[in-house]
């Protein structure tokens, strides 16, 4: 192992590269990220899907990576669980945050996070951009949705700092996001910079109340959102840029003491508007200490060398660099960074946790009494595949569909799978299928945002010549499309182990035990947590 400097011994150039952490492409090292490294002396990398294939060869990237810095990385992912998560063969992949909120307890939350942390941690990675603490309260949001825990700000508080001890027990620093809260959003800050407009009072009761619980608990970072919030910032400054949101609310009124991270600024609501270089420099003054730019080489060198600039001419002082770099740092040290130390994962534990998690999160929303489904009947499954869209919404093909789970379990099976947005074929594959069957389960995915979904639902729910099943692979809200429908579950995700439960409930092999965590307009109210 290399000998350990202090952070007295580093220079004002590795001091700020500190405060950055770059993404690069490739299952290897590229030239890109190792000049990155090793030039600017970044303090951390992150990955996403185009890093990694499986554990072992991530486990090898991360040693490979560590091997070339001076001084110890944050290797970061965004392992949410459910439907946001980089990686998924060779680790236990956990239910989102929607899904657990409708199981609604807080213990497994916790170890749910703990062994996901410590088999993140076996393989190099050693800081999670998890959990979102963000309420999610609008039925449109198209970026938070079931990577929230729900619409109740306590129960999101609950969870959320359970999952916070859950990491920091499994070895990883967990960043808490998106600060000051994006659930009330209709737009996506990838895309676009979406407002909350509300006022300090509602703020403080609902976007806050989890952040403030979390800062309580100590969690390790938090992570800003590229959102405006008029009430705290009347200047049309987004909050990652914004010094009256991270030093005068975050640090000086609620208190926060650990590690401001920004979310990407190569994300379109920064990007398209001031900039990402500019951003890296606004971001540093308003009170962020870890930058992080995830793409594109162009770009990150930009913004490490404004940085440089803005305090060779006056603009940062180097108190302030001095003062970010040394939290993170510090933080480096708390986590173990320094000693390598690592806390040994348990997959058999993990997998039970993932099976309890799930089968206690399968809401039936409508026509319990419907239920079980009789096996004895000709069953067409109508499987929709996962949209396409940013790096929140992750695409890969489910091998593990409803109808191979329900098959599993002893039912005959017809499984269509159509387009998110169907086309006339796929239209006309499910009416031929629905022609001659007795029960059709629909499992829709994201139905709001598709209008060919919407019609499709719509036209065979008011079918009478068979039993219509509607069960909503990822956002609960879909039953806002057609609320006539007679039978509705929640699955909050189309990952395989929530397929083998949600085969269970339909079954009638496993109770239901959930409880609702959102509104679903006037037809389904949220369920009281505990």
């Amino acid at each position: 192992m290399k000998a350990n400097r202090s952070f007295e011994q580093l220079g004002l150039k590795e001091k700020i590269g500190q405060l950055f952490m770059c993404g690069f492409d490739g299952l290897e090292p590229t030239n890109d990220i190792m000049n990155l490294i090793q030039e600017y002396g970044i303090g951390g990398v992150i990955y996403f899907r185009r890093n990694v294939r499986d554990a072992a060869q991530v486990a090898a990237l991360s040693g490979k990576l560590q091997q070339a810095s001076a001084d110890p990385l944050f290797l970061a992912i965004d392992q949410e669980g459910g439907m946001v998560v980089r990686l998924e063969e060779g680790v236990t992949v956990m239910p989102g945050a929607m899904a657990q909120g409708a199981a609604d307890n807080a213990e497994l939350t916790r170890e749910a996070a703990k062994w996901s942390g410590a088999e993140l941690r076996e393989i190099g990675i050693n800081m999670n951009f998890a959990p979102c603490l963000d309420v999610n309260n609008n039925p449109q949001n198209p970026v938070i949705g079931v990577r929230s825990y729900g619409e109740d700000a306590a129960r999101v508080a609950q969870l959320g700092t359970a999952a916070i001890r859950g990491y920091r027990e499994g070895g990883v620093a967990a960043v808490a996001k998106h600060f000051p809260g994006h659930g009330d959003t209709a737009v996506d800050s990838h895309h676009e910079l979406p407002t909350v407009p509300h006022g300090v009072d509602r703020l403080n009761e609902i976007e806050l109340f989890p952040f403030r619980q979390a800062i309580w608990q100590r969690v390790d970072a938090i992570m800003t959102a590229h959102v405006v919030f008029p009430a705290f910032e009347p200047d049309g400054v987004p909050a990652t840029l914004s010094q009256k949101i991270l030093t005068g609310l975050l640090r000086d009124r609620m208190g926060f003491e650990g590690v401001i991270v920004t979310d990407c600024l190569e994300m379109n609501a920064i990007a398209e508007t001031i900039g990402v270089a500019r951003g890296a420099v606004e971001a540093i003054k308003a009170g962020a200490d870890l930058i992080l730019v995830s793409h594109r080489l162009t770009r990150q060198t930009a913004a490490l060398e404004a940085v440089m600039e803005a305090v060779m001419t006056g603009e940062i002082s180097e108190s302030r660099i001095d003062e970010a770099a040394r939290r993170i740092w510090e933080l480096k040290e708390s986590r173990g960074l320094f000693r390598n130390s690592v806390t040994a994962a348990n997959p058999l534990r993990a997998a039970e946790v993932q099976r309890q998690l799930c089968e206690a999160a399968i809401t039936v929303v409508k026509g319990g009494s419907e239920l079980p489904l009789s096996k004895a009947s000709k069953t067409v499954v109508v499987w929709t595949e996962a949209r396409v869209g940013t790096e929140v919404i992750e695409v890969i093909s489910q091998e593990w569909t409803l109808g191979a789970a329900l098959a599993d379990v002893g039912f005959v099976i017809e499984e269509i799978r159509i387009a998110v947005d169907p086309t006339d074929e796929d239209a006309a594959a499910v009416r031929l299928a629905a022609s001659r069957c007795d029960t059709l389960v629909y499992a829709s995915y994201d139905a709001g945002f598709s209008s060919g979904q919407t019609e499709l639902i719509r036209e065979l729910s008011g079918n009478p010549s068979f039993k219509f099943v509607w069960v909503a692979l990822r956002t609960p809200y879909d039953l806002l499309a057609a609320p006539e429908a007679s039978i509705y579950l929640c699955a909050y995700e189309n990952k395989p182990a929530m397929m083998t439960a949600l085969a269970g409930v339909l079954s009638g092999e496993i109770p239901v035990q959930a409880k609702l965590p959102v509104t679903i307009g006037s037809y389904a109210r949220a369920s009281a947590g505990k």
